[in-house]
């Protein structure tokens, strides 16, 4: 079953239990899939929406999640607060689960050594090697700031 269908039947399943907040999450994401069709489908480069184009979909609402959550934590919005962790909740449902901070240390000193880094002009490489091996699996935000403080110790 595709991403997509996944997301239809858990939206099916919200409405059956009306459940609101997963109802209101659900539709988001489902108009931005379509929004996504309807761009795949009229741009230069027609293709079907797949999977991986879902995912990255799902990165970047994820991210806007983690942002808003960031900025009613400092301001004391915890109605607003609530409400973008259960989207974010639901989000990331869909997303491959993404290693812990040590973890994604450790790949990075392993990657950094393997390639044979030494000074932050090599960051480039070890970014892209990365993306190569763990494309779903780590935060890239954290990543590039851990390669960047790894880097900079040698």
């Amino acid at each position: 079953m595709s991403l997509k269908e996944t997301i239809e039947t858990e939206y099916k399943n919200a409405l059956k239990a009306k459940d609101k907040t997963k109802i209101s999450t659900y539709r988001l994401i489902l108009s931005s899939i379509k929004d996504l069709d309807i761009l795949n489908r009229s741009g230069q480069n027609k293709k079907e929406t797949d999977d991986e184009d879902i995912k990255k979909l799902l990165k970047k609402m994820v991210k806007q999640r983690a942002e808003s959550i960031d900025i009613y934590k400092k301001n004391n919005r915890t109605d607003l607060l609530e409400i973008e962790q259960n989207e974010y909740n639901i989000l990331t449902g869909f997303l491959p689960k993404q290693l812990s901070s040590e973890e994604t240390k450790k790949i990075c000193a392993d990657l950094i050594s393997k390639i044979g880094a030494s000074s932050i002009k090599d960051m480039g490489k070890v970014m892209g090697e990365l993306k190569k091996l763990h494309a779903d699996e780590i935060d890239f935000a954290k990543a590039g700031s851990v390669i960047k403080e790894l880097l900079n110790n040698k």
